[in-house]
């Protein structure tokens, strides 16, 4: 989701971004820490309905309130909710059936997913460049799989359905940013945070029939915490695209792996293995390709312009 520079104050932005990849991480432990008790779309409802508070606050003091919740296409925001709770629900059921770090590495997987999307549903042209990016990235995606997936994997166990779980989110995510791409040509920012969070809470609340259980108080806080955090993440993000340019701001995504590593071994005793790491280092690795091609081609496509709109 693209926003308006308002100044340029890359310390800030990227203070904010780190901050809210930070809380992201919390977030992901605190629901976690309930998926012994609490089924996964039980946890989506929380973390969405709680955030809708959050956003409200946020919107009220930016004086969008209500012009920015207006919806143009709602059957947009529809379908992203539905495909954003999908692969929510997805990734807190993995949470409960994997190590926080490599839930967190397999995610990283996403912009390599993006990439194929993109050629194949919008007809985007992926160059050498991005060919060798998609082909290391999913070489670290094999890697950190294969302990799970690979020969003698049963689909009975607990961590092999947790890394189905994963990549099945990871590539509903990929899909998640290609409408989003569509989205944003007609949808603005606080409508399309606003009304994912309210969808989604529809949604998830409509499994209640299907096995959700009363939590006990000490469970209950955790979960409307997840809700607090996650809103509060997601607005994080937000402001820090208003003070520098996504380019800038994707590697920060990475500081996760830290958070995630620090967090799964003082909170569940996890640490992460070989695979993962070699694995994560080559999806980062790719990753940071595509992040350098955008960024080149974004100044080719600048000093275009300049050319062809001369101001003096």
């Amino acid at each position: 989701m693209s926003q308006q520079l308002t100044s340029h104050r890359p310390g800030l932005a990227i203070g904010l971004k780190i901050i809210a990849i930070f809380l992201f991480t919390v977030m992901s432990a605190l629901v976690k820490s309930t998926s012994d008790t609490v089924p996964a779309s039980e946890a989506v409802f929380f973390r969405s309905f709680f955030a809708i508070p959050v956003i409200l606050v946020w919107l009220a003091l930016r004086g969008d309130l209500p012009g920015g919740l207006r919806a143009r296409n709602p059957m947009l925001h529809v379908t992203r909710g539905v495909i954003g709770t999908t692969a929510m629900g997805l990734t807190f059921a993995g949470l409960g059936m994997l190590p926080l770090p490599e839930v967190t590495a397999i995610g990283y997987a996403t912009p390599i997913f993006t990439l194929i999307l993109a050629a194949l549903m919008l007809g985007e042209r992926i160059r050498m460049v991005r060919i060798s990016a998609v082909a290391l990235g999913l070489l670290g995606v094999l890697i950190m799989l294969w302990p799970r997936l690979g020969g003698g994997a049963d689909m009975r166990d607990t961590a092999t359905l947790g890394a189905l779980c994963i990549l099945a989110a990871t590539i509903i995510r990929a899909l998640v940013q290609i409408h989003i791409r569509r989205m944003v040509q007609s949808e603005n920012t606080a409508a399309i945070v606003f009304w994912f969070s309210a969808t989604a809470s529809v949604l998830s609340l409509m499994t209640a029939p299907f096995g959700w259980v009363w939590p006990d108080p000490e469970t209950a806080a955790l979960l409307v915490a997840a809700g607090l955090v996650g809103g509060g993440a997601q607005i994080l993000v937000t402001a820090s695209y208003r003070f520098g340019p996504a380019s800038m701001l994707a590697p920060c995504d990475y500081s996760s792996m830290l958070f995630a590593i620090m967090i799964g071994w003082a909170w569940f005793g996890e640490l992460p293995t070989w695979a993962m790491l070699v694995g994560a280092t080559l999806v980062i690795a790719g990753n940071i390709v595509v992040i350098w091609r955008e960024r080149a081609l974004g100044l080719e496509r600048a000093r275009a312009r300049a050319v062809s709109d001369p101001k003096s």
